[in-house]
């Protein structure tokens, strides 16, 4: 296993958002996380970063993105994960550049795929109990995460690991 080294994390919740989309049927949360600490806090917090939360809703109503889940908006990266329509199960997830919606890739080494960060991993789980314990969209859609605070004391442990 070949390891490279990682940036410190620690991802904060700055805002919560509930974004009805314009086809009056879908509608997403929308979680605003900072990952603090880090060098150019402009590209990492949204308390630094050229946009604004605002903008970035407008920006999203617009996009036309259909479906029913949550979205995690950072400064530089967002993702989308929502119920599938086929089998609501299951979720989806896509990723895109918050500066301007452009698609990334998910793909990683090895033919993995990028599941989720910490924060994203932590909202992913509260979202999916939510989901699972709610009788209608209506109810699920009243529930947001209570997480807000987010960081990892080691991000160097699995190097650490592999080099012993």
């Amino acid at each position: 296993m070949r390891t490279t080294a990682c940036r410190p994390y620690h991802a904060l919740t700055v805002r919560r958002a509930l974004a009805r989309m314009p086809d009056g049927v879908s509608a997403f949360k929308v979680y605003y996380l900072s990952l603090v600490g880090r060098d150019e806090p402009a590209r990492y917090e949204w308390e630094h970063c050229a946009r604004s939360p605002d903008d970035f809703a407008a920006r999203l109503r617009a996009a036309g993105w259909d479906g029913v889940g949550f979205i995690t908006a950072f400064p530089h990266l967002t993702k989308i994960f929502r119920f599938a329509p086929a089998v609501e199960t299951v979720l989806h997830v896509r990723a895109f550049a918050t500066a301007d919606f452009a698609p990334l890739e998910l793909e990683r080494d090895d033919g993995y795929l990028e599941f989720a960060c910490y924060a994203e991993a932590a909202i992913a789980a509260d979202e999916y109990h939510a989901w699972a314990a709610a009788h209608t969209v209506e109810e699920y859609l009243g529930y947001f995460s209570p997480f807000t605070d987010g960081p990892v004391v080691s991000h160097a442990k699995l190097a650490a690991y592999v080099a012993r």
